[in-house]
């Protein structure tokens, strides 16, 4: 039995390599960039069962002025604070993203005025405008009639959904009084969440997954 049990393990394919990877972006300026712990892995295990996605089951890390950024059709920022990108990083990232690269950012709370001027050095010819309810985006795999869901509550803001769409292709999307990225967190992680939002946040994760890898 042990023979046969072996000849069985070396004669059974191998799993196939990944097809894709998803990265966090570490960036400087004393921001927490390396939040949401456990919502990438969570996401990208949703994203294979559901949209049978090929993705690493791990998320790498990776800085906004490495070259290993092409590496990733998809990167997530998130984080409370501060966010300060060099003009090496600037031209990198506009690069990574102009060339077909897509960008989440996520505001976990405090984001928000760091984040945007720095996207301004990116494209400064460019402003972030609200997507409506009726961008491809929220009509992929899982359909949101009403736009990007509300995961967690701070200020009793609704929650909205920007881009960034350079040459007709939505190369940025910022996620702003949502959480997104809470909501892919391991269950339990926050004592008010629900099994609802945290399926509702990963049905949305998995649609900017899809859309980023077929636009």
């Amino acid at each position: 039995m042990k023979y046969l049990l072996l000849i069985f393990l070396f004669l059974s394919p191998k799993p196939p390599e990944p097809t894709y990877k998803i990265a966090k972006i570490k960036y400087s300026g004393g921001g927490d960039w390396y939040g949401d712990r456990t919502a990438l892995t969570n996401l990208i295990r949703f994203c294979n069962e559901n949209l049978k996605t090929n993705i690493k089951p791990e998320d790498d890390v990776v800085e906004v002025g490495s070259e290993t950024i092409f590496n990733y059709p998809f990167t997530f920022l998130t984080g409370h604070g501060n966010v300060v990108f060099s003009d090496q990083e600037v031209k990198n990232l506009r690069k990574y993203l102009t060339g077909g690269g897509f960008l989440h950012i996520d505001d976990n709370y405090g984001l928000n005025q760091f984040i945007r001027p720095q996207m301004k050095k990116v494209f400064p010819e460019l402003d972030f405008v609200e997507l409506p309810v009726n961008h491809p985006v929220f009509h992929q795999k899982f359909p949101f009639p009403n736009g990007l869901p509300k995961i967690h509550e701070h200020d009793g803001k609704r929650p909205q959904a920007f881009g960034l769409t350079y040459k007709g292709r939505l190369v940025c999307f910022y996620t702003y009084e949502c959480d997104l990225g809470n909501g892919w967190e391991d269950a339990g992680t926050y004592a008010n969440d629900t099994p609802e939002n945290r399926l509702k946040a990963l049905k949305m994760g998995a649609n900017l997954v899809e859309y980023a890898l077929t636009q």
